[in-house]
């Protein structure tokens, strides 16, 4: 079967402790490193989606308004 252009799908099984294996081919596609953070996104009627990393800084910028290292200054 083909598929859209940029547009993909797999199917995983969650372990017992709830956790999954992000496929090897959607981790290069995404550029994910062991180490990274990722963020979960969650809708109960829309499901569950998984952002680019560069669509993290982005929801950070627009949650703290800024870059979270000038944050870092503002608790002292």
């Amino acid at each position: 079967m083909k598929h859209p252009k940029d547009k993909y799908a797999w199917t995983v099984k969650i372990g017992e402790k709830g956790q999954f294996v992000i496929p090897k081919e959607a981790r290069d596609i995404f550029d994910i490193k062991p180490g990274d953070t990722i963020i979960v996104l969650a809708d109960k009627k829309k499901g569950i989606a998984i952002p680019p990393k560069s669509l993290f800084a982005k929801l950070t910028e627009t949650i703290f308004d800024g870059d979270i290292s000038e944050r870092e200054g503002d608790k002292e």
